[in-house]
């Protein structure tokens, strides 16, 4: 992946493999409090293996500039981002954005329908 950024915006080119055609990305947007600490990091990291490894994630890419933060995974449906989205330990997690961690946030849900990419050897 390769960030390109441009004073306040942020310009995203994703480099993905074969296959995403006909998934679904979960796009999150957030402002984040000053205060974070690092229980913020330490539940993103467990809650990032734990997408992977129980709830079908098939990538997941996160970056951060100043206060704000983007991060999309894609899932191959929509089935597995509503299982997701009820786990326990996420619901914990989306409990401590709320309270602790976030100013605001938003969340889309897209189907990818088109792919475009280049590779340089």
């Amino acid at each position: 992946m390769s960030l390109y950024f441009f004073r306040n915006i942020i310009i995203i080119y994703i480099i993905l493999g074969e296959g995403i055609l006909g998934m679904y990305a979960v796009i999150f947007k957030a402002k984040t409090n000053k205060k974070i600490d690092s229980s913020y990091s330490e539940m993103a990291s467990k809650l990032r293996e734990k997408a992977f490894n129980q709830f079908r994630c098939q990538d997941f890419t996160s970056v951060t500039e100043g206060e704000g933060g983007l991060t999309i995974s894609y899932w191959k449906s929509l089935e597995d981002i509503k299982s997701w989205k009820r786990d326990f330990e996420h619901l914990i997690a989306q409990k401590m954005g709320i309270e602790k961690w976030y100013k605001s946030y938003k969340i889309e849900i897209v189907e990818v329908l088109n792919e475009s990419k280049m590779e340089q050897s």
